[in-house]
C-alpha cells in the first residue's frame, strides 16, 4: 500500500470466503480519491484481477462517508492542465478495471457519495445502500462540470435522469438512487453488510468461468450494435458450452444435484 511505514494504509484490504473487500481509508478527508488513493486502488484490483481465489469484490469506505470524489485541496496545489490530464486518466483507468476485471464488483454505501465517488458506484458492476446514504454529482455547483462522473452515470441511468443530476448538482436519496438505476438494493443501514453478503454468497456458488465470460460480453455489447450484440452474444454462449463447467452444470440440473465447479 502507498502509505508511509506503521501508517494506518488508505486503502484496506480483507479477505474471506472467495470476497475481497477494499475499504477506502481516508475517514477525515471522506475518503476523497487523491492521487495515492488512486494508486493503491489500481494495484489492488490488478491484483485482484489476475487472482482466481478471489470470486467477488466489495469497494467500502471508512468512517461517515463512502467517497467524496477527487481531493479538491490537493488538486487545487497542483494547478496545471498537465496534472489534472494525468489525474482524470489515471482515475479513468481505474473505473474501466472495474469494469474489464472478471469478477463482479459490488459498491457498499454507508454515506455521502458524491463527484467521482458517484462515478465509483455507477461503475461497480452491483451496488447497495443504506437508506441513509446520499449521491450527487456536485461540481457544477463549484463552476466544474462533472464530466468524466457523467460517463458513468449517464449508462448506469436515463440521460434526462442523470442530466438533472449533473446540471443542479442536487442530492438524491438512496430510494431514488434505485428508482434511477445507480443502486440495486437499499436496506437499513444495520443490514447493509448482511445484504452485501447475500450477493457476494451467491455470485461465489456460481461457475467463475461463466461469471467472468458473462461480465466481458455485458459490457462489450453494450456499446455495438443490436446485430453486432447478437453475434457476440452467441459466440459467447458457444464458447460457454465448450466449457467444462457448463456440462457439470447441465449434468447436475439434470442429476438434482449440486454442482461441483471445475473452474474452466
Amino acid at each position: 500500500m502507498n502509505a508511509p511505514e506503521n501508517a494506518v494504509p488508505i486503502l484496506m484490504r480483507e479477505f474471506s470466503d472467495g470476497v475481497a473487500t477494499l475499504t477506502l481509508n481516508r475517514p477525515g478527508q471522506f475518503n476523497s480519491l487523491s492521487e495515492e488513493m488512486l494508486t493503491d486502488l489500481q494495484a489492488a484490483l490488478d491484483a485482484i484481477g489476475s487472482d482466481a481465489a478471489v470470486r467477488a469484490v466489495v469497494v467500502a469506505g471508512a468512517g461517515k462517508a463512502f467517497c467524496a470524489g477527487h481531493d479538491l485541496k490537493q488538486m487545487r496545489a497542483n494547478h496545471s492542465k498537465a496534472y489534472m490530464r494525468k489525474l482524470f486518466k489515471q482515475c479513468g483507468k481505474v473505473m474501466m478495471t472495474i469494469t474489464g476485471m472478471p469478477q463482479p464488483v459490488i459498491a457498499r454505501i454507508h454515506g455521502i457519495a458524491t463527484a467521482a465517488g458517484c462515478q465509483l458506484v455507477a461503475m461497480c458492476d452491483l451496488a447497495v445502500a443504506a437508506d441513509t446514504a446520499k449521491f450527487a454529482v456536485s461540481g457544477v455547483n463549484l463552476g466544474l462540470f462533472c464530466s468524466t462522473p457523467s460517463v458513468a452515470l449517464g449508462r448506469a441511468m436515463g440521460r434526462k435522469q442523470a442530466l438533472e443530476m449533473l446540471l443542479t448538482g442536487d442530492f438524491i436519496d438512496a430510494a431514488e438512487a434505485q428508482r434511477r438505476g445507480l443502486v440495486n438494493r437499499v436496506v437499513p443501514l444495520e443490514q447493509l453488510d448482511a445484504e452485501v453478503k447475500k450477493l457476494t454468497d451467491s455470485i461465489c456458488a456460481k461457475s467463475a468461468v461463466a461469471v467472468a465470460m458473462g461480465k466481458q460480453m455485458f459490457y462489450k455489447q453494450l456499446e455495438m450494435g443490436l446485430d453486432g450484440a447478437y453475434q457476440l452474444a452467441s459466440e459467447t454462449m458457444a464458447c460457454n458450452m465448450m466449457a467444462a463447467d457448463a456440462a457439470e452444470g447441465i449434468d447436475a440440473f439434470i442429476q438434482k444435484r449440486k454442482p461441483e465447479w471445475k473452474g474452466r
